[in-house]
């Protein structure tokens, strides 16, 4: 794990015992600070505290073992993860931060998921003068007695986990010492630091940056803004504002890659000057991009502008052309975006569970021509206007979920057949039995998932044995 003397006698309070915030106390208590930790669950306050002896217990009870599942992150009823070590226990107080007096607290540690525009911990911090952080934060803190090494950050609202995945990739091939986090993979503070010349790539969403006061980050890559998330933020500039901070925590020696595909990535790059702090600027797009036929899971419009940002950035941490080469080449691409699940009977199945919005579905409209669309959901606007450029490459579409009835509605006007099979399964029965060789059925929700599933993942694991039943 990451530790730090820089902890050491420090006062924080953990709100959210996830895996991150699981290994936030962990980490926390191992570098000698003192803890306040809170979930709303019980089972998940009992899973940091010791396993009772022979004879003793705490005062909360004994600690089962198990493995509590995820939940809605826009609460705090969290569990999950491995228990801490028995070790350092006195330094750990079970206690809600919202009922203690926070004032001396060298820091309130909340998921990235906690609404801090509705929360009441936001309030209560401000009230006791107390920092709300991430555990990103913890490890911006921790850098500087970690063995020299550089961190990648990235974010947008598009494509940061694809380009993330893919300079992690480009640099494990390369031999270099890598690890991603942040929004991705592991929590940060649960990964043993990495040995000198290392590179931290971290996938930073706007509430992680929110959470995050002095990351300096070698290189900040920017890849889209499009309108998310507007429920956390008072309006779409407010949004892109967040994202925007990343540049104002950068050093002079820094660099910055913004990839200026659309309109509002342009006016920051245009207006850097605000952002930016004399660091270098590199503007990249899509555009840039001629081939992509070497890399197979690097296909379509979309891909070309993770590309171009992870190129950029690997030749700006020393890579040769041919070490990145050689990982765009080979690099399989992530679990539900894009994912070719199975070709049968000439057909292919193509998981893009991960679409969560009209916006991420678009590049995997224009990937291929010839598509039987899947799509629905929870919807987060009630169009699909960012699809609408490429419905030519639509034969038909199968709706499912809440949004069903208003897409199918959609997808007619544009003159498309469209079938409402209802459930995800019966979509995959529908569309198999139309699609003809050459062509591709394909789950790309436009949507979010939580009427019909627990996730995304859970989504694209359903299309995944739907297409194996077939």
């Amino acid at each position: 794990m990451i530790t730090s003397p820089a902890f050491r006698g420090k006062r924080y309070a953990v709100l959210g015992l996830a895996r991150s915030g699981v290994a936030t106390v962990e980490a926390l208590l191992a570098s000698g600070a003192h803890v306040t930790a809170w979930d709303s669950r019980e089972e998940a306050r009992n899973q940091i505290l010791p396993a009772r002896s022979a004879g003793r217990g705490t005062a909360q009870g004994a600690v089962e073992e198990q493995d509590s599942a995820a939940q809605d992150p826009s609460t705090t009823g969290f569990a999950g993860g491995p228990p801490p070590h028995a070790a350092h226990r006195e330094d750990l107080t079970i206690a809600d931060p919202l009922e203690i007096d926070l004032a001396g607290f060298d820091g309130v540690v909340v998921s990235p998921g906690v609404p801090l525009n509705k929360h009441p911990i936001a309030i209560k911090a401000r009230a006791d003068d107390a920092l709300i952080i991430g555990d990103v934060e913890l490890f911006a803190e921790a850098a500087f007695s970690l063995p020299s090494h550089k961190v990648v950050g990235i974010t947008g609202t598009n494509g940061k986990s694809t380009t993330t995945a893919l300079i992690h990739h480009i640099l494990q091939m390369a031999g270099v010492p890598t690890l991603m986090a942040g929004n991705i993979g592991l929590p940060i503070l649960a990964r043993d630091p990495l040995p000198e010349g290392g590179v931290y790539v971290l996938e930073l969403s706007s509430f992680q940056i929110d959470l995050t006061h002095m990351l300096a980050c070698d290189v900040v890559v920017l890849t889209n803004i499009t309108p998310d998330h507007l429920d956390r933020y008072d309006s779409f500039r407010d949004y892109a504002d967040s994202k925007c901070r990343l540049f104002d925590l950068q050093q002079l020696d820094q660099l910055a890659v913004i990839a200026t595909d659309d309109p509002e990535t342009t006016r920051i790059a245009n207006e850097f000057g605000i952002w930016g702090i004399g660091q270098k600027l590199i503007r990249v797009s899509a555009r840039d991009i001629t081939d992509q036929s070497n890399w197979p899971s690097l296909q379509g419009p979309h891909n070309a502008q993770n590309a171009i940002c992870a190129i950029t950035t690997c030749k700006a941490l020393g890579l040769s052309d041919d070490q990145i080469e050689q990982g765009l080449r080979t690099y399989p691409g992530l679990p539900h975006r894009m994912e070719r699940v199975a070709e049968k009977g000439g057909v292919l199945y193509v998981n893009d569970s991960k679409a969560t919005n009209a916006t991420a579905t678009a590049p995997a409209l224009a990937a291929y021509p010839k598509i039987h669309w899947i799509l629905g959901g929870i919807p987060k606007t009630d169009d699909l206007d960012d699809c609408a450029p490429f419905f030519g490459h639509v034969l038909a579409g199968y709706t499912i979920g809440q949004a069903g009835p208003m897409f199918a509605d959609i997808l007619r006007h544009a003159g498309k057949p469209v079938t409402q099979s209802g459930t995800l399964a019966q979509a995959v029965k529908d569309a198999a039995a139309a699609a003809q060789p050459g062509e591709v059925v394909m789950l790309s929700p436009a949507c979010a998932s939580f009427d019909q599933f627990k996730d995304y993942e859970a989504r694209g694991e359903a299309f995944r044995a739907a297409v194996g039943a077939l």
